[in-house]
This record gives structure tokens, C-alpha cells and sequence, in this order.
């Protein structure tokens, strides 16, 4: 009789140990495809969040060297005591990062402070009372702890629509338009609404704002835009009017820097270069380290990928998690299978010794072992197809939930404006907004995975399971067909 028919009729005879084995093909086959659908939905989450969240590079100066610096001056005694001094960033190297391929966006910063000449700013009051106390004393315009400062603050960016208040709706554009790259060669900006409401302004008028080391030095600006902001300040800010959120006004960057002197022109305080995924980030620094002419013996290249790893956090956890599940499920069901076929074919001692005493060949001994647990492990096979997706779901769910509520809100990353490779993406015309990392929004972490079975998993299901069967099969049996016919027959009670 073929080996075949004869393990289809083991199988069939054998009904109690055949019921076992296909309850344990079953158990191991529902978890190595679940683990396997987690793992896939993982992947899938995590290419999405790098689609949305992508990453950001910052530079600017590099404070632990200036610190040294600062140190070291003090210790050989030029400097009585250690004096911070911030070195400007020159837009042409800057400007270099913006043609890598790695880029999605960027945004240049410059910032300084202003007097307001013709028209009243807001007033802060100081940490000896609120703002609706009248008796509350307020921060002189124009001075504070013996320095001269403005009443406004003066924030010169590329792209206002990328700025992190924007992005995370705490300030909203009411009036007029955002700030472009289009505006680096014009006087314009955009205010606060409170600011134009408090004194009769609108779009298309003017605003004067004197320096405040030297009121001679006066900057016309035609309001472009009107903003409105929910933002309420830190306690120490309005103790300064220039600090208060309501007295920003939003520039060209150009503006800005031109607007602190002639050794600030054509620098910028800061630059963000946003990235289209996360791991692009150690590559854009390296071309950035080897190919620019940026002195990274004064300026770093600080990169930013917190808002995407916190956000990842539960997703990596619950994918480590799956596969160690397929890991441990596909060793621990090996050696469980393989200790009940050992177990069946000792008490199977006889047949085997009738069979190769009249001339079966031993690899069809064993290829009859083999193909009676394939048979059961096939039966498995189709079951679990069935139920697999559905125990992946509950699986997935109450493992995300755990790492999930173990993990804060994390923030959400600003938008980013200026160019890229791609095209236009300062303001609504660039696209998609990507998000990039920002401490002062809110983002909510990946709480569900859609799971689905896919054709990739079935097949390292069914690859494993195969693998775990003949494994199962082959060597228990090959610790028995090593013996001699008579060995064998000899040995049965």
C-alpha cells in the first residue's frame, strides 16, 4: 500500500491523537498569524505616522561650545565674568540645506524687539498683579532691569503659515494673507487683531516701530494679515509688554535682521529644515557636516525626531511584543507536537517493525509520518485562516490599550513652509501639511492598528507551520528507524 494511503487512513483511525494535534496546529498557527498581522499593521502604522509627523533638523548655535567658550575666556581672565555672545547665521549657508534631496521644507527665524511709535501696544502687568488690576504696576515701554527694550516683538520668519502657533490653531489668520518667501524684499506684516482693533487698523494700513537703542531708526510696515491668538503668555513673559502673545508681529525675516543693524544683515537667528521622514535625518546631517559651509565649530545641526519616536512608542511595543509571540509560539509548538508524535510512534513500535520487515523503505516510514501530521497541519491551516484575523484584532487592541495608557500625550511638530524639492510648500498650496515636531502642540498617540490578514502573512504562517510539522515528524522518527527490524519487534512486550 502506498505510504500515503496509509497515513490518510492513520489519521483516520486515529482519531482521538488527530483531534490533538489539530487543536495544537490550530493554537500555533491563530498566534503566529496573529503576531505576523501586528506586526504588518505595525509597519503600516509607522510608515503612515513618518508620512504625517516626518522630521525636523535645527540650526543654530551651538550652546555647549559657546558655554565652553565663555568658560575658558573667564578662566584665562579676558572676561571678568562670562558674557554670552550669539553669532548670527549667515543666509547663504543656510539657503545651502534647502537644495538637499532629503528636504520637505524649511523656515528661517529672526527675532528681535521694537518700539511702537504710532500706535499703542498692549500692556502687561507684572507678577505683583493681574491683568485686570489697576493697581497693578506694568513694565515701563522702552526699558526693564536696566536694558533697553521694545514694546513689541519683532518675529521675522520665512513662511508664517509654518510657524508652531499657526500650526497648532492658537493663532489664526482673521484677515489678509500669510507671510512667503515672496515678501523678503518688502515692509510688511502681520499683526495681532487685538493690537488693530485697539487701534482702528486694518489691512492696508501702516505701522511705524522704532528701535529701541536708537528711536531715530524707524521701520514702516504695511499690514498685510491679521491674526488672532488664544495664547496667554508664560508668567514671566507679561512681565515684559514685548513678550505679551498680543504684541508679536510677524515680519520677512530680512526685515528683521536688517531691521537690528548692519552686522545683521543677511543673517538669521535660526533655520528649520523639515524632512520627509524620520530616517532621513542622520543622512541630511552627515551631507550637511561634509558638503556645506556651515562652521560646526560654532553652529549644530540638532535633530528632532521625539515627537515621532513618543508617538511610535506603543506601536514598536506592541510589535516587539507580537513577534517574540511568533518566536516562542513556533519553538514552544514545535517540541509540543514533537513530543506527541515521539510519544505515538513508540506505541507504533510493531507496525513500523512489520513494515520493514517485509521491505518498506525507511524514508517512506518516515515520509508516512511526516504527511499524516501535514494532513492535520493543512486542516489547521484552513481553520485558522478563519479565526486568525479576529483573535489578531482582540490581541492588538488590549495590547495597544496597555502601552497606550502608559504613554503621556506627546507634541505635535509644525508645519512646514519654504520650497522643496517637490515644489511650493509655504502656505495652503503646498499640499498635504506634514507636521513636524513641536513641544507647545498636542498630538495623540496611535491607539488602534487596522489589522488585516494579507496574503504575506498566510504564506510565512503556512511556511512556519510546514516547518514545524516536519520538524516535529522527521526527528522523533529517525530516533526510532535507526534501529534494525528485529531490534525493533524484539523490544515490544
Amino acid at each position: 500500500m502506498n505510504f500515503l494511503n496509509r497515513a490518510f487512513l492513520s489519521v483516520k483511525a486515529r482519531k482521538g491523537k488527530s483531534l490533538l494535534q489539530l487543536f495544537v496546529f490550530f493554537v500555533i498557527f491563530t498566534l503566529v498569524l496573529a503576531g505576523l498581522s501586528i506586526q504588518s499593521a505595525a509597519d503600516k502604522s509607522a510608515d503612515l505616522a513618518r508620512k504625517q509627523l516626518g522630521g525636523d533638523v535645527t540650526l543654530q548655535v551651538d550652546m555647549f561650545k559657546a558655554r565652553e567658550q565663555m568658560q575658558a575666556e573667564q578662566n584665562s581672565g579676558e572676561r571678568e565674568r562670562p558674557t554670552f555672545e550669539s553669532t548670527p547665521i549667515s543666509v547663504n549657508s543656510a539657503e545651502e540645506l534647502t537644495t538637499y534631496s532629503q528636504l520637505k521644507g524649511y523656515n528661517f527665524y529672526s527675532s528681535t524687539t521694537g518700539v511702537a511709535s504710532d500706535f499703542e501696544p498692549i500692556e502687561s502687568t507684572s507678577s505683583f498683579g493681574s491683568a485686570t488690576d489697576e493697581n497693578a504696576p506694568s513694565m515701563p515701554r522702552g526699558e526693564g532691569n536696566g536694558m533697553e527694550q521694545g514694546d513689541v516683538t519683532i518675529s521675522g520668519v520665512a513662511y508664517t503659515d509654518s510657524v508652531d502657533d499657526f500650526m497648532d490653531e492658537t493663532a489664526t489668520l482673521v484677515e489678509g494673507r500669510h507671510l512667503t518667501t515672496d515678501d523678503l524684499k518688502s515692509n510688511v506684516a502681520v499683526i495681532e487683531q487685538t493690537v488693530a482693533e485697539d487701534n482702528d487698523l486694518v489691512v492696508g494700513d501702516t505701522i511705524t516701530v522704532a528701535n529701541p537703542s536708537d528711536e531715530d531708526t524707524t521701520l514702516t510696515l504695511e499690514i498685510v494679515g491679521i491674526y488672532e491668538t488664544t495664547s496667554t503668555g508664560s508668567m514671566q513673559g507679561m512681565n515684559f509688554t514685548a513678550l505679551n502673545p498680543y504684541n508679536t508681529i510677524y515680519v520677512p525675516y530680512t526685515v528683521a535682521s536688517n531691521f537690528k543693524g548692519e552686522d545683521y544683515e543677511g543673517t538669521i537667528d535660526s533655520a528649520i529644515y523639515y524632512l520627509e521622514d524620520p530616517e532621513y535625518v542622520d543622512a541630511f546631517i552627515a551631507d550637511a557636516e561634509e558638503n556645506s559651509s556651515i562652521d560646526f565649530d560654532t553652529f549644530t545641526l540638532n535633530a528632532n525626531t521625539q515627537m515621532y519616536d513618543q508617538m511610535m512608542e506603543p506601536i514598536n511595543n506592541v510589535a516587539s511584543f507580537s513577534k517574540n509571540v511568533v518566536y516562542l509560539v513556533s519553538i514552544a509548538g514545535a517540541a509540543i507536537l514533537g513530543l506527541i508524535v515521539m510519544l505515538g510512534i513508540r506505541e507504533r513500535k510493531y507496525e513500523m517493525g512489520v513494515l520493514l520487515a517485509i521491505g518498506e523503505k525507511r524514508w517512506k516510514l518516515i515520509g508516512q509520518f511526516v504527511a499524516e501530521i501535514l494532513i492535520v497541519a493543512i486542516l489547521s491551516l484552513g481553520v485558522a485562516t478563519l479565526f486568525g484575523n479576529a483573535v489578531a484584532d482582540v490581541i492588538s487592541d488590549q495590547l495597544l490599550a496597555q502601552e497606550t495608557a502608559a504613554t503621556e500625550s506627546v507634541s505635535t511638530p509644525e508645519s512646514f513652509g519654504g520650497p522643496g524639492p517637490g515644489g511650493q510648500f509655504g502656505g495652503m498650496g503646498g499640499g498635504n501639511r506634514a507636521m513636524f515636531n513641536n513641544p507647545s502642540q498636542q498630538v495623540e498617540t496611535i491607539d488602534e492598528l487596522d489589522v488585516s490578514v494579507t496574503a504575506n502573512d498566510i504564506g510565512w504562517m503556512t511556511l512556519i507551520g510546514l516547518l514545524i510539522a516536519f520538524l516535529s515528524a522527521l526527528i522523533p522518527s529517525l530516533s526510532v528507524l535507526r534501529l534494525q527490524p528485529k531490534t525493533i519487534l524484539s523490544r515490544q512486550d
